[in-house]
């Protein structure tokens, strides 16, 4: 079964950058769509971005569309979430989730990595 690991969350101010990293145990991470999707105290998950395994097209919600960028790294076989200028709002679990598409109900999960933006 496919295990996805992420890597990078942590506490940022307001207006910083993290770079979240999600990669494969034992597969290879090009065959799969790969989503980041993210969770706060209360509310619901929320799908924040995906790449296909196609063509690498890519999809944003508005609220990070222009600040995240989601990118894949074959040769370390991870897939990178790029959040530029953060806001506190950004503060959730965030998640890695892979499938055959980009859906809102991805297959396989990572453990998640909480992202704080407080200042």
């Amino acid at each position: 079964q496919l295990q996805l690991v992420e890597f990078g969350g942590g506490l940022v101010q307001p207006g910083g950058s993290l770079r979240l990293s999600c990669a494969a145990i034992r597969f290879t991470l090009d065959y799969y769509a790969i989503g980041w999707f993210r969770q706060a105290p209360g509310k619901e998950r929320e799908r924040v971005s995906c790449i296909s395994s196609s063509d690498d097209s890519t999809y944003y919600a508005d609220s990070v569309k222009g600040r995240f960028t989601i990118s894949r790294d074959n040769a370390k076989n991870t897939v990178t979430l790029r959040m530029n200028s953060l806001k506190p709002e950004d503060t959730a679990v965030y998640y890695c989730a892979a499938d055959s598409l980009c859906i809102a109900t991805m297959t396989y999960w990572g453990q998640g990595t909480q992202v704080t933006v407080s200042s």
